[in-house]
């Protein structure tokens, strides 16, 4: 019997780019070259959702990454330089964030260090959840809605902010560009003094050291450098209590601002075009009256009188009509109240949940013997807060402008509305033909404040009027209202004017009566995040260089295709700290692995660090002729503390010489002290490929751990040695076979195992259940027996493609 139980095949349509399984489940995540993500189960490799690529996100997929717990994936896109975090059960993107420069790698970990302080802050109970209510959810009904916010008793917002205990997203892009996000929404340090573009990099588990390695070389270069750097995040380890709490921190002020942001978006929605048919029409008379009287005094004369001109008499029976006019009115009233709501429910619930964890954030920062190395500035935090209220204020003037706004409409369209029947000599009802003097007051008050003609309007919108002014403060621009709050006679405003010493408290939020709420919003996400910014600022400077390794020098390839899949390769062994590397090189040491070990403490530094590892003629060991290597390494990936798995061809290749996928252990490489048994002697100052001869060198020949690729140009692998499974690319990338790795006997484990997996399907694809259940049974049977189940995977990938 062959080593490894191959439980899935399958020709895909797309070339694929870069692969990662999930660290908690079956489940693998693919990228192809048109930007699509896709995420496939073990079984048969169905396929459970897929992401097309869309103007919103990009669709120049460049790395993949799963959240450590397993319920996100992160993705970086090219083209319009964002980082996207998607729900692992649908595909949706549940946050997103932009950086400077192209992302080429990233890697997301979750520290295990433990002690009595952090173990305390995990087991407690968020306060916030006592002390504020819970977000009210969004409406359903916007097309603009994240679903994070909109379901109800949704746990969807917990899903984003994921475990109390800290996980670190670390990019590495171009130019050295290096950030570590917290919970993978929020940057808490950004790392210099790296040069070259990121080709691999792993943050260790203790948060002591960071290791990249780059690729030196400009764009006119054929020749490009591989260099490895250590670098020494000890700040980060020292302080991590304090981080954690910071960046939770952090993560939630992120989350409030995207909720905020979300119902502003919901709306500006809710405000309707049809709000600005008032002004349009009123404008379109305007131009094509022929009298000298000014709309005011036409629409006053109907009041007073009774009596209209032939031209507003026109306007109102044939361009507004009875009907129409009672749509507007309908609209106006429905839209006004749908922003109240909005306004009262969402915005100012996720503005006093932001000031409450701003002023938490303003405490930390006070205790400046634990917080202050991490740069946290209690005096940009209190900006922070102060930028809120202003945005408090200017929502709760939108409230009053909406409230006066849909008592004059009321009264206004009422009026109106008579007096059109009257022109059409239909009947009037007693109820609405009763006009006191104060409603005749009210409605001239109307007509005098807002249907005064500003001609200088027109060059700015395009229109003499602007009677609806409620959308101008939902409207994204810098320029000034055109119709701001009348603040004459209002005695508070007037006596803080009036008093020097109020007037610059800073007890006092400022008030921007002539600004939008969408530029106070502006201006308000633009002061919190320059206020933590500083942090990472700090953090990032204190990151410094520790040990820098020449590894070799490389051809430029001409294939622009982005690919994950080539050596170096990084792997952080949380149960020793180790960072080891994986890489080849190009000349006559192509068929060896080499492995650098290095110590995530510093301070501590590994003898004989290096080795490098050749395959012997293990297909054929009765061949005499096996002192040479005799295979190739194609791809490598650490399979679990103890093991690599590698994609090995034939040195002399033929037709008709198959590909092999093995695992190697490295009890064949290292002593049981964990060394190897010879020493490299030479210097890491030079290029590891100047010294190569010197390199100690472990011939390995595999027994059991192997299993022979028919019909397939294996080219790359991806492992998950936590669920002991493995996936291989082939050359063309477009031919993918599964494998499970270590096949138990126990029948029992086996099948716990697979009502795990009917469990998470349940999750995945909902009214799925059933086909997922059958796939999970029929795994053996993956040739014509299961043909009814292929052509139903068959039938729900291209609903979902429609």
């Amino acid at each position: 019997m062959p080593a490894f139980r191959q439980v899935g095949e399958k020709q895909l349509p797309q070339e694929i780019i870069f692969m990662a399984w999930s660290p908690k489940r079956d489940l693998i995540a693919l990228a192809n070259k048109v930007g699509e993500v896709l995420l496939h189960r073990l079984a048969n490799f169905q396929r459970v959702w897929s992401l097309p690529p869309n103007e919103n996100t990009g669709k120049e997929v460049t790395s993949l990454a799963w959240r450590p717990d397993g319920k996100i994936l992160a993705f970086g896109l090219a083209d319009t330089k964002k980082v996207i975090l998607c729900d692992v059960e649908k595909p949706e993107s549940l946050h997103s964030f932009s950086v400077d420069t192209p992302i080429t790698y990233m890697h997301w970990m979750e520290v295990t260090e433990e002690n009595s302080v952090l173990t305390s802050f995990y087991n407690a109970e968020d306060e916030s959840n006592l002390l504020l209510p819970k977000l009210p959810a969004l409406p359903k009904n916007y097309s603009t809605t994240a679903k994070i916010f909109s379901e109800e008793k949704s746990d969807e917002i917990m899903k984003l902010l994921g475990d109390v205990r800290l996980n670190a997203l670390v990019l590495g892009g171009n130019s050295g560009f290096i950030e570590i996000y917290a919970y993978g929404m929020y940057k808490i340090a950004t790392v210099t003094g790296v040069s070259g573009s990121c080709l691999g990099l792993c943050l260790s588990s203790d948060l002591k050291s960071l290791s990249v390695i780059t690729e030196i070389g400009d764009s006119t270069s054929i020749i490009s450098e591989i260099s490895y750097f250590q670098l020494d995040t000890s700040l980060l380890s020292t302080y991590l209590p304090e981080v954690t709490r910071m960046a939770r921190k952090f993560t939630h002020i992120s989350t409030l601002l995207q909720y905020i942001r979300l119902s502003l978006t919901c709306m500006c929605e809710a405000w309707e075009e049809i709000l600005m048919q008032m002004d349009s029409r009123l404008t379109k008379f305007v131009q094509e009256k022929n009298t000298t009287t000014s709309v005011q005094d036409e629409f006053m004369q109907l009041l007073l009188w009774g009596k209209a001109s032939l031209e507003l008499q026109s306007l109102l029976m044939n361009q507004l009509t009875v009907k129409g006019l009672k749509k507007l009115g309908q609209s106006i009233e429905s839209s006004y109240s749908s922003i109240q709501k909005l306004v009262i429910s969402h915005l100012q619930s996720g503005s006093e949940a932001l000031l409450y964890h701003l002023s938490e954030l303003k405490g930390m920062a006070s205790w400046k013997q634990k917080y202050e190395p991490l740069g946290l500035d209690a005096a940009g935090i209190e900006d922070a807060i102060t930028s809120v209220g202003s945005f408090i204020l200017k929502a709760n003037e939108l409230l009053q402008v909406i409230d006066s706004s849909m008592k004059n409409f009321k009264a206004f369209f009422r009026w109106l509305y008579v007096a059109m029947l009257r022109m059409s000599e239909d009947h009037v009802l007693p109820e609405l033909n009763k006009m006191t003097q104060k409603d005749i007051t009210f409605v001239a008050d109307f007509l005098t404040e807002h249907f005064n003609e500003a001609p200088e309007l027109y060059n700015r919108k395009g229109k003499y009027f602007n009677v609806e002014r409620v959308g101008q403060y939902l409207k994204d621009e810098d320029d000034d209202l055109v119709s701001p709050p009348n603040i004459e006679g209002n005695q508070w405003y007037d006596f803080l004017q009036n008093s020097t010493h109020l007037k610059e408290s800073p007890l006092l939020f400022p008030y921007y009566p002539e600004k939008s709420l969408h530029f106070v919003k502006r201006q308000m996400e633009s002061i919190i995040d320059h206020c933590l910014q500083k942090p990472a600022d700090v953090i990032g400077k204190s990151v410094n260089q520790a040990v820098c390794i020449p590894l070799y020098k490389a051809a430029k390839s001409e294939d622009c295709t982005p690919t994950l899949f080539k050596l170096p390769f990084l792997w952080n062994d949380k149960s020793s700290n180790l960072h080891y590397v994986l890489f080849t090189m190009s000349g006559s040491s192509a068929s060896k692995i080499y492995i650098l070990r290095r110590h995530t403490d510093i301070s501590r530094s590994v003898n004989n660090g290096l080795l490098a590892v050749e395959f012997g003629n293990f297909l054929n060991t009765t061949n005499e002729s096996f002192e040479n290597s005799s295979y190739s390494c194609l791809d490598a990936h650490f399979y679990d503390d103890e093991t690599i798995t590698v994609v090995l061809k034939e040195n002399e290749e033929q037709d008709g010489k198959e590909r092999v996928l093995a695992q190697l252990p490295l009890s064949l490489v290292y002593t049981k002290e964990g060394t190897p048994e010879k020493e490299f002697s030479g210097t890491t100052c030079k290029r590891l490929d100047e010294q190569n001869d010197i390199v100690p060198t472990h011939t390995v020949f595999l027994e059991s751990q192997w299993r022979i690729l028919e019909n397939m140009k294996a080219q790359y692998v991806a492992v998950n040695g936590f669920r002991k499974v493995s996936c291989v690319l082939s050359s063309n990338l477009r031919h993918v076979r599964v494998f499970e790795m270590d096949v138990e006997d126990d029948g029992e484990a086996e099948e716990e195992d697979e009502e795990e997996e009917e469990e998470s399907s349940s999750h995945l694809v909902p009214g799925e259940q059933e086909e997922l259940i059958q796939s999970s049974d029929n795994q053996e049977n993956v040739g014509s027996g299961s043909a009814g189940l292929v052509d139903a995977v068959e039938e729900h990938e291209s609903n979902l493609d429609s």
